[in-house]
């Protein structure tokens, strides 16, 4: 049997095993289905990709049950990852300016032909917010020896069934900052506003913000001996822009810093001691950062309320593209992207096993050694997508001996109504009204 079955088999037990019994054996197939990327091949079905494991159909149908309705939460089993990280001591926490880095970010599975679907996500390629189940995101970046891995850490739902993204947002900012270390700090794009992180107050935080963006003083100028005393601070202006035929000029930085970053000149306009422009004069002040690089058309316009240098503030931003690695890999990778689950709870469980499958997957690729694809491929890295397709051609049913904890639940039922005699439904009386 390959060592790879081994090593699967004792992350996933180690995951799932505290669930209850009989649970933790239909969630055992059921993260071993989305590893070997089963539903690229059902096209999102998850009952013929649990079938094409090589189980039998009375473990298909338990695991399904597990799945749809057994008593277990997503936070359990990443929690249970985390514990198995730590235990193993291989990852290691990505640091930048003394901070460990925290990433959040939002994501959604489309369904745009789910009934009663009211919740939506943007989807840029459309221009427009799509039908979708979305989530919020939170990931400790990390490495394992030289491979860059995004530990998952929470995977928050939207808190109401007709939530908008912004209340998304809200939700996960909130979540985040409840549970942030004092040597952590958090990332995010542009789709998290500098309102909402002072809303959710989130302790320490790299933004970044649109190239329309404005700011005030924190402190307000001196006063002139007329008229009404200044209460807020003058508006800062990072970047120039034009509205109405008008120009706007941008705000003189307060200071400049010139970056070397292999090999390209950067050049970084800062300023300190700014507030949002629609509050009072505030101590809780930041600094924005405008960030020139050759290699892009646009400037980076960075916020953040670190004492942080320029080359540690750009180093902090380009940690958050990990984050996007677990939702690509989820939909891409494993087959995610397409589901064929409708009820109430299936629909947001089964993103969420993706998303943890997704990570774990990228996890499990960085501590095992590499598996080429072919013969042609000499020199492999150690990669989710080449481990997903050595975990397409095992066979599932033949895995290394499981746990004792592990096994199918016994329960009485040969007191219970078998097969066609178990779901019949006897005609009701019609009434009929004189």
């Amino acid at each position: 049997m390959p060592a790879l079955v081994y090593r699967i088999t004792e992350v996933l037990s180690a995951i799932v095993i505290d669930l209850p019994l009989g649970t933790n054996l239909g969630l055992f197939h059921i993260l071993w289905t989305l590893l070997s990327g089963r539903l690229l091949q059902s096209r999102g079905a998850l009952i013929p990709a649990l079938a094409a494991t090589g189980l039998e159909p009375a473990a298909v149908r338990r695991a399904w049950a597990a799945f749809a309705g057994g008593a277990w939460d997503v936070s359990e089993l990443i929690a249970a990852l985390q514990a198995l990280v730590r235990q193993e001591g291989r990852w290691h926490a990505q640091h930048c300016g003394g901070y460990r880095v925290v990433a959040v970010d939002t994501t959604g599975f489309f369904r745009p032909r789910l009934k009663n679907c009211a919740t939506k996500h943007f989807l840029s390629q459309a221009g427009e917010a799509l039908p979708a189940i979305p989530f919020g995101l939170i990931a400790s970046v990390g490495t394992v020896g030289l491979q860059t891995v995004p530990m998952l850490r929470q995977v928050v739902r939207a808190p109401t069934a007709t939530a908008t993204e912004a209340e998304l947002v809200s939700a996960v900012l909130a979540q985040v900052a409840t549970e942030l270390a004092p040597d952590e700090a958090v990332v995010v794009d542009r789709g998290f506003t500098l309102g909402q992180l002072h809303t959710a107050k989130v302790p320490r935080w790299v933004s970044r913000v649109p190239r329309n963006f404005t700011a005030r003083r924190s402190a307000p100028p001196e006063y002139g001996g007329k008229g009404r005393r200044p209460s807020r601070g003058v508006l800062v202006r990072p970047l120039a822009r034009t509205r109405k035929g008008h120009t706007l000029a941008a705000t003189p930085p307060d200071r400049t810093e010139s970056l070397l970053v292999a090999g390209r000149s950067i050049q970084a306009d800062i300023w300190c001691g700014l507030c949002l422009p629609q509050t009072e004069a505030s101590p809780s002040a930041f600094q924005c950062v405008v960030v020139r690089d050759p290699a892009y058309q646009e400037p980076w316009v960075l916020t953040t309320n670190l004492a942080l240098p320029a080359a540690d503030l750009l180093a902090f931003y380009h940690e958050r593209w990990p984050i996007e690695q677990v939702p690509l890999t989820a939909k891409q990778l494993i087959g995610a992207q397409r589901q064929f689950v409708f009820a109430d709870a299936a629909r947001q469980r089964l993103p969420e096993l993706a998303l943890l499958a997704g990570s774990l997957l990228m996890y499990l690729a960085a501590t095992y050694p590499a598996q080429p694809t072919g013969f042609w491929d000499r020199t492999p890295r150690p990669t989710a997508g080449r481990l997903r397709r050595v975990l397409a051609q095992l066979d599932i049913s033949k895995t290394a001996p499981l746990p004792r904890q592990l096994r199918k639940k016994e329960s009485v039922t040969g007191h219970l109504p078998k097969g066609i005699q178990a779901h019949r439904r006897s005609a009701q009386p019609i009434e009929v009204r004189v």
